[in-house]
């Protein structure tokens, strides 16, 4: 599976951000989706996840002001953040799972201003 994420940018506190990881190559079998994030000096911690399902997850930090989603149809994940604070910033990672494999994304930056 290779995931191509994009949608990163600069953006004042307070603003919004729409990522976009699209999935290609064997997609099929792909149970789950999600993103997460490292920020300087700080481990990769989970943002959101959604499964096949349309089950969805979130760290506690962004509920309420992050939703996940996906067209299936397109193979594409996209994660819409509002109300950003500067603590969203990081590098944020795609992440698919299938078959019990997990794959990433190249990653893509966003950066809060305060």
């Amino acid at each position: 599976v290779q995931l191509q994420a994009s949608g990163g940018g600069l953006v004042q506190a307070g603003g919004s951000l729409r990522l976009s990881c699209a999935a290609s190559g064997s997609v099929f079998g792909i149970n789950l989706m999600g993103w997460y994030r490292q920020a300087p000096g700080k481990q990769r911690e989970l943002v959101a996840t959604i499964t096949s399902g349309g089950s969805t997850d979130y760290a506690d930090s962004v509920k309420g002001r992050f939703t996940i989603s996906r067209d299936s149809a397109k193979n594409t994940v996209y994660l819409q953040m509002n109300s950003l604070k500067p603590e969203d910033t990081a590098v944020y990672y795609c992440n698919a799972v299938r078959f019990l494999i997990s794959s990433w994304g190249q990653g893509t930056l966003v950066t809060v201003s305060s």
